[in-house]
């Protein structure tokens, strides 16, 4: 694959539901790209689909990775991952990965920075929502990531994003006066850009901020 979606001055939209996943190399294995670098060690993002009783050889990121799982359950040496799990996997990170049920993965590596250089793992079912801005809960992931619970209505300030943000909608409908983000939505803005984002219906969003 050609490089795709690299230059990050520009937003970036895609409602991943209506795209249609593609066969990799590995059979059994499929994506919907979202960025590509065209490098062995480039940054990349993706959707990622696992057919069931799939098993991945072994595999390196030079860069580290960060993991959510959408669907299904996800596994690798050191256990099983049901839906909602995030994980984030250090530069240099070897595994092999499978799944038994099959599972639909968020995938974003080769993008970490030596800061990163713990693994976590994060259940979201098992944790607690913390207070947020106003009506809005947050759940940390880890100290580049986490989950914003939005309530039904709710509404936030006019803000620009330092560094940039990156959005996925994992459920409900994310809302600004650009557009309408329904689930599956992955939404990249760049550096300095500006929004007044808001939901109508109850809606949970992935995020990364300050670093783009």
């Amino acid at each position: 694959m050609k490089n795709y979606n690299t230059d990050l001055s520009k937003r970036v939209i895609i409602e991943t539901a209506k795209e249609k996943f593609t066969s990799t190399d590995e059979k059994g294995v499929s994506i919907v790209p979202l960025e590509h670098e065209e490098t062995s060690i480039g940054r990349n993002t993706a959707i990622v689909k696992y057919s069931i009783e799939k098993e991945v050889h072994s595999h390196t990121y030079p860069f580290g990775a960060e993991i959510y799982v959408i669907e299904g359950e996800f596994s690798d040496e050191n256990g099983t991952y049901a839906k909602g799990t995030y994980l984030q996997y250090p530069a240099g990170t070897s595994h092999s990965t499978s799944s038994s049920k099959g599972c639909k993965l968020f995938i974003k590596y080769n993008h970490l920075k030596n800061e990163h250089a713990t693994s976590v793992v994060v259940n979201t079912d098992k944790e607690s929502w913390l207070p947020g801005y106003g009506e809005l809960k947050v759940l940390p992931l880890s100290d580049i990531a986490a989950l914003v619970k939005w309530p039904k209505g709710a509404k936030f300030i006019n803000h620009s994003h330092f560094g940039g943000e990156e959005i996925l909608v994992l459920e409900g409908e994310f809302i600004d006066e650009y557009g309408r983000y329904p689930k599956g939505t992955w939404i990249r803005s760049p550096h300095l850009s500006m929004h007044n984002p808001y939901v109508e219906e109850e809606t949970i969003i992935l995020v990364k901020t300050g670093h783009l």
